[in-house]
């Protein structure tokens, strides 16, 4: 019997199913780019998920920016210095115009990071700057930043992209639809819609302060389907497709019109688990299901290798990471000797929530399968990306599948939203993990100036953490981006905040 290709009866059910291939090529000047997910929000205040950054930082700018070495670079300001240990003063590039017209001043960096941190709003992101006791205006085009104490990491954290400046006028004005109905900021392409589910256009912006955008118009559409995603890139329905699945990237390879774009991310994969419940409030419980889980097929057969294995909380290239820890292997019977110790040795039933991303998934069904093998009955609910993140924020799991991304670069921001006391639920800490020492040495590494010293804490804090394993530590992966023949100009950023604007279309 003649054997139908796999991506011929994907395309045919896709079809069918009501999501149809592109019929029609794509506008000459339109760049389409397909992303792994919807955003939550385009309000840099509402969300601080990967889709939502993905997005509004093509219509934003920080103060100060990271490159794509990871290095300080100008953005909004042209210049900044250290008035003393609590104090800041950052210059504005003058005759910036923000989408709507108006030149942005000082007033509107003091709105924009007053408003993150404000109790009020609520924003995911206020953690990433907490750090700001207050905002001065020394004139039209000078600010003054004070923290409450010093603060080691804060250039790193101020190009984060939840500290991007917003127009002031347009969100008072726009009240709740803003993020959704009206997005104002001064970067290179500025918002037209977004149709929920479908896409979200935006267009060039050509009173930008830096280099104009290649594209006239860009269109990001979020397709959660990963070989939906390869087959839109192949078939010409996409210009560039993030996240290229192991599956699909042999059959990309072939394709000479097909370009793979690899770059080390700054991400971890983890499973997390709830602390605070019983039996997971019991470190040797933790550390059995550490030794359960199987990383390496996790690693190999649904990231195809695209990744190292985990040893810790933090990526090889971070500032900080420890390279020495201890590392979990696979031992199903020293975690089945664990939970004879803690007193399980008859099993129990846990739940595990994870997103309807594929991989994430797909590693959840591994994780449930290897728990099964030591007497832990698990059942996998999966939830969208938005109800995902508010469950585990309120901690309705016992378990669950995520990745976090230290895009600061820095151990501060991979260490101190996910594992201090302060910082649980919806900043980061969805394990609900506490410990003292951990906690007294984040605080140290946040306010000591000296780098060496920095590093020891951390290397401290890490060996803990590892210890008390409120995470199963999987693996750092790496990230393929598909691009195709007519795009040219991409540069992937670790931060996966993509600058789409040096895109140049060539058909």
């Amino acid at each position: 019997m003649k054997r139908i290709p796999l991506i011929l009866i994907i395309a045919v059910t896709l079809i069918f199913t009501g999501f149809a291939l592109t019929e029609e090529a794509i506008s000459a000047e339109e760049l389409v780019v397909a992303q792994e997910d919807s955003p939550v929000s385009l309000d840099p205040h509402a969300a601080n998920d990967g889709p939502s950054i993905k997005v509004w930082t093509q219509m934003h700018d920080n103060l100060i920016q990271l490159n794509e070495d990871m290095e300080i670079v100008p953005g909004l300001a042209h210049d900044w210095e250290q008035i003393d240990e609590l104090t800041w003063e950052f210059k504005l590039n003058e005759g910036v115009l923000f989408h709507n017209g108006q030149e942005l001043t000082a007033e509107d960096v003091k709105f924009s990071l007053e408003r993150l941190i404000d109790p009020e709003v609520s924003a995911p992101g206020a953690f990433i700057v907490d750090f700001i006791e207050s905002v001065e205006i020394i004139d039209e085009y000078t600010v003054q930043i004070s923290t409450d104490e010093p603060f080691a990491p804060i250039l790193n954290h101020l190009a984060h992209p939840v500290a991007v400046i917003l127009n002031q006028q347009a969100v008072e004005e726009a009240g709740d639809d803003y993020g959704t109905l009206e997005v104002v900021g001064t970067g290179p392409f500025q918002f037209v819609e977004w149709s929920t589910g479908d896409y979200i256009l935006l267009e060039r912006f050509d009173d930008y302060f830096g280099e104009n955008a290649g594209a006239e118009t860009l269109r990001i559409r979020p397709i959660v389907e990963d070989t939906v995603r390869s087959i839109e890139l192949e078939t010409g329905g996409v210009d560039i497709a993030y996240s290229i699945a192991p599956p699909d990237e042999s059959r990309l390879r072939e394709m000479e019109t097909i370009i793979l774009s690899p770059y080390e991310s700054l991400s971890s994969l983890y499973v997390g688990i709830n602390a605070e419940k019983e039996p997971l409030d019991d470190v040797r419980v933790r550390q059995a299901i550490n030794y359960a889980v199987n990383s390496d097929d996790i690693l190999e057969f649904i990231y195809g290798g695209q990744g190292v294995r985990s040893t810790g909380p933090l990526s090889p290239n971070i500032f900080a990471h420890n390279p020495d820890l201890y590392q979990y292997d696979f031992d199903p019977e020293k975690a089945i000797e664990l939970l004879e110790e803690a007193g399980y040795e008859d099993g129990f039933s846990l739940r595990l929530l994870t997103t309807d991303d594929p991989l994430f998934q797909q590693s959840s069904e591994i994780v449930q399968n290897n728990l099964s093998q030591i007497g832990i009955d698990v059942s996998v609910e999966t939830r969208s990306l938005g109800d995902f993140l508010d469950a585990t924020a309120e901690g309705e799991h016992d378990l669950f599948v995520l990745t976090w991304g230290t895009i600061t670069g820095d151990a501060d921001y991979g260490l101190y939203p996910l594992f201090h006391s302060s910082q649980f639920g919806a900043p980061g800490n969805r394990t609900f993990y506490a410990n003292d020492r951990v906690d007294e040495l984040l605080e140290e590494g946040r306010t000591v100036a000296d780098q060496d010293r920095r590093q020891e804490v951390y290397y401290e804090a890490q060996e803990i953490i590892v210890e008390e394993a409120p995470w199963v530590f999987i693996l750092n992966p790496s990230r393929l981006i598909g691009i195709g023949p007519d795009a040219e100009g991409f540069i992937p950023h670790p931060m996966v905040a993509h600058d789409l604007s040096r895109v140049r279309l060539n058909r």
